[in-house]
């Protein structure tokens, strides 16, 4: 009985170190979780039981686990680098097979699909047909096609108008001379094919509380090619008044006076005080062609089919210098991918050229009732089981869930020094073990050496 207990000894101390052993191999694989010989003692059993003082029968292996406590986050310079801070697994796709992991190599195929280093697709929220979030899961995928152009429908402004200001003594308005406004800005407006524009505004006092703001797109009239060549250097005007406290009370659309004519300005006032609408029409995208020559002709775009919308409700006059204090417009010009960022939640974004991000997906995380009870399947991944339970999916920090970094890795979480003084303790052991056959060895020998 002695030699099989000795053995069960060996047996147990070379799987010890076979653990160990492995453990001290992945200290530096990204993602990977150490493991831990568990051992049992062993006791015959017999039909009246075994009395109080049993004998043992050697040791065996009750279990090896996983120890899944957090490991370095280490940084690097990949953005696509994913690492999970805290409790969760990403879980990806091999053709279908679903595998779960804490290894966040990623980077995207040529079909622009997020995958991992063994091919993998990344799992996660995908979008829909319409280019919005949607809740099914999927592989994801960057866009890598170019942005399209976004005609601008919303001007929105705040700036303040200085109330001492005088009324300018030379007329009529001329953009040309500063002596006949008092204040002027300028925004960036874009027409259907991406082409940036100069949407100008001149303020001109003409009275306590009442100016006359005068609009010139590209220091044109904006829908100069609609109303005729004649005004193409006539502006829209606009009637803006403030009342005693220097609050905007209205902007409304007047006619310009040219050589003692009025010429209508066809802006309509919008859906609340101090909101302009224009229609299609009412702005025309042009071109100087050639360049230099002071022609303007149509660029073949148009302005957006919704409209445009200047929005000036935050507009003050107080005693204070003239400022624009934030303007903002939902314009761009055609984008080409120039990165991807994922914030802590999952979301992916791609950003572009134009300045503009868009939402690509969102990454999921997977947890278990019971982590331990996963199955190992190599290359840093796990796969459910019966006892580890059915994977739960959510966002990253919903629930105990943790946070995704992005450029960084989790580290191995073994510790080496550690590992090293186990093994010194599973080679006694398995010494200790070897000695005890040994010892047996000699005593059955005195036995059959009597006389």
């Amino acid at each position: 009985m002695s030699f099989n207990i000795g053995l069960s000894g060996l047996r147990a101390a070379t799987k010890d170190l076979n653990v160990t052993g492995n453990n001290i191999a992945n200290a530096g694989t990204a993602g990977f979780k150490q493991s831990r010989a568990e051992f049992a003692d062993v006791y015959a059993a017999s039909v009246l039981g075994s009395g109080s003082n049993p004998q043992g029968s050697g040791v065996l292996l009750g279990d090896i686990s996983q120890q899944f406590n957090q490991g370095n986050i280490n940084y690097t310079q990949n953005a696509l680098d994913l690492a999970i801070n805290g409790n969760g697994f990403f879980q990806v796709s091999n053709n279908g097979a679903l595998s779960y992991t804490r290894a966040g190599y990623f980077g995207t195929d040529s079909n622009g699909f997020l995958v991992d280093n063994f091919g993998y697709n990344l799992q996660g929220y995908t979008l829909g047909a319409n280019g919005n979030l949607q809740d099914t899961i999927g592989n994801l995928r960057i866009q890598t096609a170019n942005q399209e152009p976004r005609a601008t429908t919303q001007i929105a402004q705040n700036l303040n108008l200085n109330s001492t200001n005088t009324v300018p003594t030379t007329t009529p308005f001329n953009p040309a001379d500063p002596t006949t406004y008092n204040s002027s800005t300028s925004t960036n407006i874009y027409d259907t094919q991406g082409n940036s524009h100069v949407l100008t505004q001149y303020f001109a006092k003409d009275a306590s509380n009442d100016w006359t703001m005068y609009v010139l797109v590209d220091g044109k009239r904006p829908n100069f090619d609609v109303d005729g060549a004649a005004y193409e250097n006539t502006p829209f005007a606009y009637d803006v008044d403030f009342d005693a406290a220097g609050n905007l009370t209205s902007v409304v659309p007047v006619d310009t006076i040219v050589g003692g004519v009025p010429v209508s300005n066809p802006t309509a006032v919008g859906t609340a005080a101090g909101v302009v609408a224009f229609d299609p029409a009412h702005w025309v995208p042009v071109i100087e062609q050639p360049a230099g020559s002071g022609a303007f002709v149509r660029n073949g775009a148009t302005a957006s089919a919704d409209g445009m919308v200047l929005d000036m409700r935050g507009a003050t006059q107080f005693a204070s210098s003239f400022a624009v204090n934030s303007v903002s417009q939902d314009g761009y010009t055609t984008g080409q991918l120039a990165g991807v960022e994922i914030d802590d939640t999952g979301m992916i974004f791609a950003r572009y050229t134009n300045g503009q991000s868009k939402v690509q997906g969102r990454v999921i995380l997977a947890n278990f009732a019971n982590v331990q009870g996963l199955t190992p399947v190599g290359k840093t991944q796990w796969v459910q089981s019966f006892e580890s339970g059915e994977p739960v999916r959510n966002p990253p920090r919903s629930g105990t869930l943790g946070a995704i970094q992005s450029g960084a890795l989790e580290d191995s979480n073994v510790e080496l020094s550690d590992q090293l003084v186990n093994l010194i303790v599973a080679q006694r052991n398995y010494q200790a073990n070897a000695k005890t056959i040994e010892t047996e060895s000699a005593i059955t020998q005195t036995i059959i050496n009597l006389r």
